[in-house]
């Protein structure tokens, strides 16, 4: 019985840490201005903050869709630009809400994750405020459904904001 409750402590003390480090980053994490870009430090090099990302989604069971290296496309073009790789991935049956809901959202959907380095070398994570995808196609009737998005994108983005 003893070994039982210590157990579920141990399983609840574990639960509420995760919870803790999930709304740490989300509430750090908001749209910056107007434009409802959030930018998020790595303190992971871009190959792994890539490879934790990718690994964090297949955890959860959530689809992942695309990964775009910006850099070698610019390479290939002839052109210059910073390590940049941009990662598509979402849930269908949460996502295709927010469209139901308003077919222009489409555009916000799937979920899109920007891995970027800036000229000091830091790896930042960026993606477009849920709150601000639900204002800009008007969405006023999936607000827990937003809320979701915005709890699994900060848990997702947790995996690199930590050593």
């Amino acid at each position: 019985m003893t070994r039982h409750l210590t157990n579920r402590f141990a399983n609840f003390l574990a639960t509420l840490v995760l919870a803790v480090l999930v709304l740490s980053v989300v509430s750090a994490a908001r749209a910056d201005s107007d434009d409802g870009i959030v930018r998020v430090k790595s303190t992971v090099p871009m190959p792994e903050a890539i490879s934790r990302i990718k690994a964090d989604i297949a955890a959860k069971g959530i689809q992942f869709f695309s990964e775009i290296d910006q850099s070698k496309l610019a390479a290939d073009a002839g052109i210059k630009l910073r390590p940049s790789t941009l990662l598509v991935f979402g849930n269908p049956p949460l996502g295709t809400q927010f469209i139901t809901s308003n077919p222009n959202a489409g555009l916000d959907w799937p979920v899109r994750l920007l891995l970027t380095q800036d000229d000091n070398g830091d790896v930042w994570a960026v993606w477009t405020d849920f709150g601000w995808i639900a204002r800009r196609h008007n969405i006023r009737d999936r607000v827990a459904q937003f809320e979701m998005a915005t709890k699994v994108v900060g848990s997702i983005i947790s995996t690199i904001t930590t050593k």
